[in-house]
């Protein structure tokens, strides 16, 4: 049973880079700005009723990169780089950023359909960062996560417990005197997010020369690998780090075993640094 290691000597991936980058350059330029903040707010967060009835049709992207307060920012951020590096590592930047936005823009537009009068903005990249979620469960379901830090998880429970939690709580906000908005972008991020990849998963079975041929989605959590590698003895590093790159090159990322994995990026940072 793999377990997920938190590893900050890794550096981040571009795509993540580029993200955070702008999101904490916008969070810190609203905070220090007050009045400005509350014009990007308005105009760059989404709000429903400007999109449905003012055609403000930017608004799906930028809300994104929009946060209400420091907590709101840094767990946005720290999912994203918690679930998001080894997605991008995996599928190439070009597609994660791809699935990134997709996700993101495609779950602000159904929260602005389901209650198109709505004047409240809808603002963060909570939608895109539970559509990560939901891919890094369906990669690797199997992985153990430490909830509130101390609880293992396997991560396929802990995106069902989350959600069903966004699900009920979406019902109840718009039963009630509140808005269900924000928790139906959350839920919405992983139902595009999940039929996205489902639907690239069968396309690319049926296209040999697809550049995604390699993309794969673990159904089966106890999938066994079926080219299982003999144990390598290498004279040195340099050799093992060859031999990985070779690998990669030949069968792609995805066919490196999860200690190999863990064992290039150790090595790739050692002698980055």
């Amino acid at each position: 049973m793999s377990q997920y290691r938190f590893n900050m000597r890794r550096a981040l991936t571009p795509g993540i880079r580029i993200l955070i980058i702008i999101n904490v350059a916008l969070f810190l330029l609203g905070w220090i700005i007050p009045e400005l903040n509350r014009y990007m707010i308005i105009y760059g967060g989404l709000v429903p009723q400007l999109f449905t009835h003012k055609f403000f049709f930017w608004q799906p992207l930028t809300y994104m990169f929009l946060h209400g307060g420091f907590g709101h920012v840094f767990f946005n951020m720290f999912a994203l780089w918690m679930f998001g590096t080894e997605l991008e590592r995996q599928w190439g930047t070009k597609f994660f950023m791809k699935y990134y936005f997709l996700t993101g823009i495609a779950a602000g537009i159904l929260s602005a359909i389901v209650q198109p009068a709505s004047p409240i903005p809808i603002i963060g990249a909570s939608g895109a960062i539970y559509g990560l979620l939901l891919a890094f469960a369906l990669m690797y379901p199997n992985r153990i996560i430490y909830f509130n830090f101390f609880i293992p998880i396997k991560v396929k429970y802990f995106v069902m417990i989350f959600a069903v939690i966004e699900l009920f709580s979406s019902i109840s906000a718009s039963a009630g005197s509140g808005s269900g908005v924000a928790h139906f972008t959350h839920l919405s991020g992983m139902i595009f997010g999940y039929l996205y990849l489902l639907w690239k998963a069968r396309k690319n079975k049926s296209k040999k020369s697809s550049p995604f041929k390699k993309f794969k989605i673990v159904w089966d959590s106890k999938t066994k690998d079926p080219k299982k590698k003999k144990t390598q003895v290498f004279r040195n590093e340099e050799e093992e780090i060859q031999y990985l790159l070779n690998r990669i090159n030949k069968e792609g990322y995805a066919s490196l075993s999860e200690d190999e994995k863990e064992r290039l990026l150790d090595l790739t940072d050692k002698y980055r640094s």
